[in-house]
């Protein structure tokens, strides 16, 4: 990725930004400075005032551009949203990644935009507007007489509004290439949390590695077993569908026992209403040693915030679990007993158990910097052995001829 470009005005052909360019979102709502990618549908917002939800939804993890072209400039103006946390160390630019025929080929931020300053201490929010920017990468290759794929992956934590889209060359949406959809629901883990960019959250890996295209609802402090979100799922088209739940049930310490058994069973069935025979897959939390046996809720450790570090504590007694309190143990126990007992009458359920994914020996060799969320080497981590363990043969997700039974 350069600055620089050596064309004029007149050589720029501008593309207007519509849903056939964009994988990964769910909706495209029209602003006054261009589109802005949601991963929820309109209906759902329509649903709920939680302004972290908001925040999550809006952030385009796993959404990206993607065209065919012979261009070998390529710029976007967006308008991002940017998060200050007073008291916490300044949050890095969101990261565009730009790919060529699959293969990295750019990288860049955009400066300015709109700023959101969150005082955790005063449960407040400030936000001010700030000017459109532009990420630009140039020396691309044309790729011959029939052009190249390019994806333009948004940053997985910063809200971007898409504002224009230049080449010096004609775009058309890229082909169909038949791959398999894989949609996945989780929480700010699944998000990307503190990944170093869009390609480097665990089910941007994981895709890659399966071969799959990524729709990715992993929602920060937001998989919390929502109706709407399980709707969501109901009504997205999709080859195979994974859900990760464990970690905000836990830290937001919203639900009991009692009502997180036919929560999960409710969410599964409306899944199912629309998805009768996809492979679906449970996914129980990685380890998280701070709710491993303390239930929630969690909050951030004040006491660190005058050094400028953020880190999590545990707010729940251990003793409350005898009452019904969630933990990660418990939740992991029961999401297997409910995929068993599920899962003889729906063959193409499985569960995945989150700490074969991470656990113990890999806290001790890559702990959670903040004591929830993975860094980017934890990420690949995870989102490798996701890949070995659902993708490849005898997984879950394994390709399979018509006439080969499901996995049991």
């Amino acid at each position: 990725m350069h600055t620089e470009t050596p064309h004029t005005e007149d050589d720029w052909i501008t593309t207007p930004i519509t849903a056939d360019l964009l994988r990964g979102a769910l909706d495209l709502e029209r602003t006054e400075h261009g589109v802005l990618p949601h991963r929820l549908p309109a209906w759902v917002r329509a649903q709920y005032a939680d302004g972290q939800l908001a925040m999550a939804e809006s952030q385009p993890s796993g959404v990206r551009l993607v065209f065919r072209t012979r261009a070998t400039t390529v710029e976007l103006d967006t308008l991002p949203t940017k998060r200050i946390y007073v008291g916490a160390p300044p949050r890095p630019d969101g990261l565009y990644e730009l790919l060529v025929d699959g293969v990295p080929a750019g990288r860049g931020s955009v400066r300015g935009g709109r700023t959101l300053t969150i005082d955790m201490t005063a449960g407040s929010a400030e936000l001010r507007t700030g000017p459109a920017g532009t990420v630009r990468f140039t020396g691309l290759p044309d790729g011959g007489e029939d052009g190249k794929d390019v994806e333009i992956w948004l940053p997985h934590n910063e809200t971007t509004e898409l504002v224009a889209l230049r080449t010096d060359a004609p775009v058309e949406p890229a082909p169909d290439r038949g791959r398999r959809v894989w949609l996945h629901h989780g929480s700010s883990i699944s998000q990307g949390s503190d990944a170093a960019g869009p390609t480097a959250i665990w089910p941007a890996l994981a895709a890659s590695l399966g071969g799959v295209e990524l729709i990715n609802l992993g929602l920060g402090g937001s998989a919390l077993l929502d109706p709407f979100t399980a709707r969501a799922l109901r009504d997205t088209p999709a080859d195979l569908i994974s859900v990760k739940i464990g970690i905000n049930l836990v830290n937001a310490d919203v639900m009991r026992l009692r009502a997180f058994t036919p929560a999960v069973h409710g969410f599964l069935d409306t899944i199912r209403d629309g998805h009768p025979d996809t492979p679906l897959l449970v996914v129980s939390p990685i380890l998280c040693p701070i709710h491993e046996d303390t239930p929630g809720p969690s909050a951030p450790d004040l006491t660190n915030l005058t050094d400028g570090q953020l880190r999590f504590v545990a707010m729940g007694d251990p003793a409350e679990k005898a009452a019904g309190k969630l933990t990660l143990r418990v939740i992991r126990d029961e999401l297997s007993r409910i995929v068993a007992q599920r899962s003889k009458e729906d063959p193409n359920l499985h569960h995945l158990d989150g700490l074969g994914l991470y656990g113990e020996a890999d806290f001790a060799e890559l702990p959670l910097p903040d004591a929830l969320h993975p860094d980017t080497a934890t990420h690949r981590r995870i989102g490798e052995r996701f890949a070995a363990q659902v993708f490849a043969a005898g997984g879950a997700f394994a390709p399979r001829s018509v006439t080969q039974p499901p996995p049991r």
